[in-house]
């Protein structure tokens, strides 16, 4: 069987789901069930990485150290690990969470800004620690820049290299081109981080794993940022199915889901807003300031949303919202003195109305 390595990352980017209120005791239990199911890798801590909190950026529950002590002394064989965000994390946010025992450093960065990552790729290799580049926003550049990008990640001494879907907005055969560009690129280990926007991720890991990723990411229920993640039970069960050796008891993850997950999540369906965000490529963490100027100028924000991805798919500038923002009101106040309809308004279709 085709060996592979699944990472959970539900107290990581599933904390953004929860307002980030993981507690420390939350950590060790979680912590516990995951390794007792054979997870071998656990990201631990503030959605946004190590110095978040600190920051004051949505201060989570608990301490980096808290949560990082809380997993140490909760498992005996797997892996913690956390993520850092250059700009948000410092070189001493990473050396504390060194000393404190991590297994594994995961270092974000825009997929455009890869640069800044190597001071903190270099600092975790000093210390033999495993490291991955995630290219946050993967698809806002073609396929090719990916690839160079990944290319140049590898050359700083990543272990491992992630196309990332911040946005859920990747269909399967965009996964393939970018990971086949990657491949013609560099013999660097690839990994595969997906949301769940337009409903395809968990197919998008499945698809990474038999295009060679080393590393598959997930979080149990789907718990995560936005539309939420590709789900650890569903990806290891159907991994097993396809002839994967994942090392972990797949009906045994399904109850810790149920446990630690489940009563977490809300009401089912989805958001309008995150539908879109993976149509255009949205990253979520811009929505609060669209949401803010759509109602400051009394304009829909999905629309905001699709004209900014036109503009960059990496960052919102406040200068680009307010003109978009007031291009939007001033057409639709054009619109309406002139008795159209709203522009995004279709026929209704009945069976009567089709000939049926």
């Amino acid at each position: 069987m085709q060996q592979l390595t699944v990472l959970d990352n539900t107290l990581r980017d599933g904390s953004y789901a929860i307002g980030f209120s993981f507690t420390a005791t939350q950590t060790s239990a979680l912590c516990r069930d995951l390794e007792h199911a054979g997870v071998s890798m656990i990201e631990i801590g503030h959605g946004a990485g190590v110095g978040a909190t600190a920051k004051g950026l949505n201060p989570a529950a608990a301490s980096d150290p808290e949560y990082l002590r809380a997993a140490a002394g909760a498992l005996e064989c797997a892996a913690f690990g956390v993520f850092c965000i250059p700009g948000v994390a410092e070189l001493d946010d990473v050396q504390r969470a060194i000393d404190e025992g991590i297994g594994f450093l995961r270092v974000g960065t825009d997929v455009t800004r890869v640069a800044e990552s190597r001071p903190f790729i270099d600092l975790a290799k000093r210390h033999g620690v495993f490291t991955t580049a995630n290219l946050m926003k993967s698809y806002a550049v073609p396929p090719e820049e990916f690839a160079a990008a990944a290319a140049l990640s590898a050359s700083f001494g990543a272990d491992v290299v992630y196309l990332v879907d911040s946005a859920g907005t990747l269909f399967p055969e965009d996964v393939r081109t970018y990971l086949e560009a990657l491949q013609a690129r560099s013999s660097v280990s690839f990994g595969f981080h997906g949301h769940d926007n337009l409903g395809v991720a968990n197919y998008n890991t499945l698809l990474s794993a038999d295009l060679g990723a080393t590393l598959v990411d997930g979080s149990l229920q789907g718990l995560g940022r936005s539309a939420g993640n590709a789900a650890t039970e569903l990806i290891v069960v159907s991994l097993e199915k396809r002839g994967y050796d994942t090392g972990i008891d797949g009906l045994q993850l399904l109850r810790a889901g149920e446990v630690h997950a489940r009563p977490l999540l809300g009401p089912g369906g989805f958001e309008s807003v995150d539908v879109v965000s993976g149509l255009a490529g949205f990253h979520s963490n811009f929505l609060p300031k669209v949401l803010e100027a759509a109602d400051r100028y009394g304009v829909e924000p999905e629309h905001l949303i699709v004209d900014l991805c036109e503009v960059d798919r990496c960052s919102v500038q406040d200068d680009d919202l307010r003109r978009i923002a007031l291009a939007r009101k001033a057409s639709a106040a054009r619109r309406a003195g002139a008795g159209e309809p709203p522009k995004n308004r279709r026929p209704v279709h009945t069976p009567l109305s089709r000939g049926a």
